[in-house]
């Protein structure tokens, strides 16, 4: 009878075991190969090689790059140096990019560690920029004020949090607030890797002030890129392993009310809102199971979506595609004046023409 009981457990066991890693294998969008999509003058962007994870245009055409991530389980190819945020001006005819320099005494430059990022511009028109940043492993944002000038960030404060244990993206709303996503829910490394395994969709979007921090909406299966429309009313969450983008409303007192999702056949990463059409063009990986488990003779593929009249009808348009022997792992994409800019998590750049 006992050896019944054991059996009936170990055949139960192997059934819950196949039927999460096949549902893993879905969400990481396991068989998915690419089609490409080409674009006119498509150049990769001298001196990056190590990764280009979000950016953000200015409306002047300048252009801020977060590179150097080292993020846990995601291959790195330059591992012991500290990552940079990096400035393109977008009007020059053949662009290229200059490590902004750091100041402020509190700083530490040799654990910067940058995720996603988000610029905010006061009524004087002085530029703030907020970046997530993982020093030894941790989560921050750190706020720097951009002096224009000297091409220098001046670093103004370090932001930490508990509800901001696990920072992957944000979207400013103010010099010192903003909503950010915590890609996970669990900080120890373990909990972690079940947690995405078993896709228990806990991690969460947080709304940060000075005077008051809350959770404003959960329940994703890794939250990821995060934006606003134009207009400020509404926000825009990618949730990674289900292949989804929602769109909440936000209201005055900051919290979010659920509208409406889409659907997509990849996995979205970070979200760019084109500024005069309201247009949402993401960064995608086709296939996540190449991004979590790096193969260089199997690299991953990139994959740039553009989605018009996402509040009333919307229309998803593939602009780019490519199986990895250009650009590897997509996370972002952007535009400006007819070109478009693509960002990668641990790889290069490229500049095209649309």
């Amino acid at each position: 009878m006992a050896k019944l009981i054991a059996l009936t457990l170990l055949g139960m066991g192997l059934a819950l075991f196949r039927n999460h890693q096949s549902s893993y294998q879905t969400r990481l969008n396991a068989l998915r190969e690419v089609q490409p999509v080409e674009l006119p003058n498509c150049n990769l962007v001298k001196g990056i090689e190590t990764g280009s994870e979000d950016l953000e245009i200015l409306p002047n055409g300048l252009a801020f790059i977060s590179s150097g991530l080292k993020y846990p389980g995601i291959k790195s190819f330059n591992p012991n140096s500290p990552g940079k945020i990096l400035l393109m001006d977008l009007n020059e005819e053949d662009p290229t990019v200059l490590e902004l320099g750091i100041t402020g005494s509190k700083f530490d430059v040799s654990s910067f560690n940058p995720h996603g990022i988000s610029t905010f511009t006061d009524e004087d028109n002085a530029m703030y920029l907020l970046v997530v940043n993982h020093p030894d492993a941790k989560s921050t944002v750190e706020l720097f004020k951009f002096q224009e000038e000297e091409k220098l960030l001046l670093h103004l404060k370090t932001i930490r949090h508990k509800l901001l244990p696990n920072l992957n993206d944000i979207v400013a709303v103010g010099p010192e607030h903003f909503y950010g996503t915590n890609d996970h829910y669990f900080l120890d490394p373990y909990l972690r890797s079940w947690e995405i395994y078993l896709g228990l969709a806990w991690s969460y979007v947080v709304y940060y002030s000075p005077s008051e921090v809350r959770v404003v909406a959960e329940g994703f299966d890794f939250a990821n890129g995060i934006n606003i429309s134009p207009d400020g009313k509404y926000v825009y969450i990618a949730e990674l392993l289900a292949h989804k983008i929602h769109v909440y409303e936000k209201h005055a007192n900051w919290t979010l009310t659920p509208l409406k999702s889409l659907d997509f056949n990849t996995l979205v990463d970070n979200i760019s809102v084109d500024p005069e059409t309201g247009d949402l063009w993401v960064g995608c990986h086709p296939n996540g199971m190449k991004i979590f488990f790096y193969d260089s003779e199997n690299p991953p593929a990139s994959e740039v979506l553009r989605i018009q009249n996402i509040l009333t009808e919307p229309k998803v348009t593939q602009v780019y595609a490519e199986n990895g022997t250009v650009l590897q792992g997509s996370t972002v994409a952007s535009v400006y004046k007819g070109k478009l800019l693509i960002g990668t998590v641990f790889h290069k750049a490229l500049y095209c023409e649309l």
